[in-house]
């Protein structure tokens, strides 16, 4: 688990199988297969975030965030969206973190990513 900043909130990220009962719940879709479909995960890191699917991305985040949340009732997506005023797309660190925890909950490196 970890935390970022998005939005000017500090929110909780948990890659794990609720994760990905609750993205299916929510999206109809499979958490992993839209997470790999975002882009090249190496022109992310490389910094090309061109191809990004953003509303993907929030997407994952919000699955993640209700994972890491399981004792407090949570809204529906539209009601989480709308409780941040912006979101900063061209700062790179939550994007990133969003995709480091995908990364080190669903697929288990041999060593995680850099937590930032």
């Amino acid at each position: 688990m970890r935390k970022v900043t998005l939005g000017g909130k500090e929110i909780a990220l948990r890659a794990s199988p609720l994760a990905l009962l609750f993205y299916k719940q929510a999206f109809d879709s499979d958490l992993i297969a839209d997470l790999l479909k975002l882009q090249s995960l190496q022109s992310l890191q490389d910094g090309d975030f061109s191809g990004l699917d953003t509303v993907a991305l929030l997407q994952i985040a919000y699955a993640m965030n209700k994972a890491a949340r399981t004792s407090e009732a949570f809204p529906r997506f539209e009601e989480w969206l709308d409780g941040f005023d912006s979101i900063e797309f061209d700062d790179p660190t939550w994007v990133m973190a969003i995709i480091e925890e995908a990364l080190d909950g669903f697929f288990r490196t041999s060593k995680p990513t850099s937590k930032k």
